[in-house]
């Protein structure tokens, strides 16, 4: 049996298409096949916080185009070939005996096997909106934190953001969405908020006021045209990847990131957010990018 290695991602460099060898062909419950290469330009969607979802393209192989029907995660045994994908994943990144991988999932089966070459092509557009959709929320947090730093927090918050500002956006998230040109927070506003020193009726009453501010932000750093970097420890899947840019807030901005992204804030025309009290227990934040 050919060994397995984990997958050398490609898209963090802004690749979106290349020619890669296939390792495993799978079937994927009687639903076509499931296709491992040793590199791709495919950004999978998460098992474990799955906010952006996976690229969507092409498997060409003999000159016929095989559409990529969902891109996910996978694990592979080393010692038995098994494959695990997304939510069947029951180990975590770095266990020996185990890759981690991208499963390019085809609607097909077409009788590939190990050592056969492909083309893969990434849809450019599709995965540049959710890269500014993505993009634009990392920004709008810490806009939305800096606001919030001096007016709302009656306590010294433990935990501060990259720009040293409490972390509103940390504490209080319990979930996030990626979609085209559109990022989606919503945050829990309850009692442990509260017990941290956050004043949350002040917060709701403001959020016109809120809203404009960050809004201001946002404006001054897109047209800074700062370049976004992403900085990685490694070629493969697992490997962490960190989204940096310059602000000018007094240095570099690092967030744990393996998402997909910018390449640089001049790509906006702009970012606009909207803040919406679902309750008085939830916000949900709306940040929306227009293009340069």
């Amino acid at each position: 049996m050919t060994a397995v290695t984990a997958t050398k991602v490609l898209f963090p460099e802004h690749c979106y298409q290349s020619d890669a060898t296939v390792q495993l062909a799978v079937d994927a419950n009687g639903a076509g096949c499931y296709i491992v290469t040793d590199q791709t330009p495919f950004h999978p969607v998460s098992h474990i916080w799955p906010d952006h979802p996976a690229d969507q393209g092409t498997l060409v192989v003999g000159g016929i185009d095989h559409p990529v029907l969902g891109c996910h995660v996978g694990a592979v045994e080393l010692a038995t070939g098994k494959l695990l994908v997304g939510s069947d994943i029951f180990v975590k990144r770095g266990t020996e005996g185990w890759v981690f991988v991208v499963v390019h999932h085809i609607g097909t089966g077409i009788g590939l096997t190990p050592g056969t070459s492909v083309h893969l092509q990434v849809d450019a557009a599709y995965q540049q909106a959710l890269s500014r959709g993505h993009s634009g929320g990392h920004l709008s947090s810490l806009a939305l934190n800096k606001v919030l730093h001096e007016q709302f927090w009656r306590k010294d918050a433990s935990r501060k953001d990259e720009l040293g500002h409490y972390d509103f956006h940390s504490y209080a998230q319990s979930e996030s969405r990626v979609t085209e040109d559109l990022s989606t927070d919503t945050y829990r506003l309850g009692k442990t908020l509260r017990k941290r020193g956050f004043n949350t009726a002040e917060m709701l009453e403001a959020l016109p006021e809120i809203e404009q501010q960050v809004n201001f932000l946002l404006a001054q750093w897109c047209d800074s045209g700062a370049p976004v970097v992403i900085r990685r420890e490694g070629e493969a899947l697992t490997d962490s990847r960190y989204w940096q840019c310059d602000l000018g807030e007094g240095g570099v901005v690092e967030i744990p990131c393996g998402g997909t992204h910018v390449t640089s804030l001049a790509e906006y025309a702009g970012l606009e957010v909207s803040l919406v009290a679902a309750s008085e227990q939830e916000l949900v934040m709306l940040t929306k990018a227009s293009v340069a």
